[in-house]
């Protein structure tokens, strides 16, 4: 029989992959801060905690996707959280992105009460979550990891574990520092494309399938040149992964040259009122130091 599954947080990326699970046949539980986010799910058949506690106590393995740090270990530890209705035995699965310590601190207090734990960070943006085709890094013991991997591919296509409590989130941290750093050098290539004048749609065609390609290109590329600032991940959200990055490389001592400046660049985004849309309006930053507009014919008179 299926495990019982209960998700909580239903944003950008959390209602696609609750949206998963239950269509792949899992018994869900959904909790979310705002309820009504959890409505679609509820009509197509998943019931609704009044808390992360309740939740728990209707589940056997509790999946957390939230935005920070502080957010996974409210709903985990805080006032109703999910280990007051925990017992022995359960698992449960941080799916955010937080700092690798704070995922080794929460396995720690978990372990205390017999509950397993794995980190397991997403990559794919809402595109993937919706479409059950995102990639997961998977940190912690690897008999939980075999436990959870019908739920894992449920969500996503490409499941890796990657090593010990802590690592996924480490691993994570590495995809981000590779998406912002594509997300500048697309953002200089279009502004250069479009300060000489060439068709952009047909430079996107060009170079896509050649040695520059990649996900970010292929996906936001052409949202760029549209003008379309809807997020698969917002500049936020983003944003809040850098400050991580930052962290955890200094702790370590690993120069950030392209990201520390992306976090600048974006904060100037945050600054003028941005952070809502999409990682992708980076460009804008670029846009403005060079008085060009992507996509937009240009005056040159």
């Amino acid at each position: 029989m299926a495990e019982r599954i209960g998700f909580i947080g239903l944003g950008i990326m959390g209602r696609g992959m609750a949206a998963n699970i239950l269509r792949a046949g899992f018994p869900l539980t959904v909790w979310n801060r705002t309820p009504g986010r959890a409505d679609e799910l509820v009509a197509a058949g998943a019931q609704l905690a009044s808390s992360p506690a309740d939740l728990a106590a209707r589940s056997d393995i509790v999946i957390s996707c939230v935005s920070d740090t502080p957010d996974v270990e409210a709903v985990l530890f805080g006032p109703q959280g999910a280990i007051e209705g925990a017992r022995a035995g359960m698992l449960m699965i941080d799916m955010s992105t937080i700092s690798p310590q704070g995922a080794q601190q929460c396995a720690s207090r978990l372990s205390e009460r017999g509950i397993g734990f794995l980190d397991a960070p997403v990559s794919g943006g809402s595109e993937g979550a919706a479409r059950g085709t995102l990639s997961i890094m998977v940190g912690g013991p690897s008999e939980l990891v075999e436990r959870a991997m019908p739920v894992f591919q449920a969500m996503g296509k490409t499941i890796t574990h990657v090593g010990g409590h802590g690592a996924g989130q480490t691993v994570k941290l590495v995809n981000q520092i590779l998406v912002v750093g594509t997300m500048l050098a697309i953002s200089e290539a279009l502004v250069f494309a479009q300060a000489s004048g060439v068709d952009l749609e047909k430079t996107l065609a060009a170079v896509s399938g050649g040695a520059a390609g990649s996900w970010m290109l292929s996906n936001r590329g052409p949202q760029v040149i549209r003008r379309d600032w809807r997020p698969g991940f917002t500049i936020d959200l983003q944003q809040k992964d850098l400050r991580l990055v930052l962290a955890a490389a200094d702790a370590v001592g690993a120069p950030m040259l392209a990201t520390s400046t992306v976090f600048h660049l974006y904060r100037t985004l945050q600054a003028a009122g941005l952070g809502h849309e999409g990682n992708h309006a980076l460009i804008k930053a670029l846009e403005r130091l060079a008085g060009i507009e992507v996509g937009q014919p240009q005056n040159n008179s």
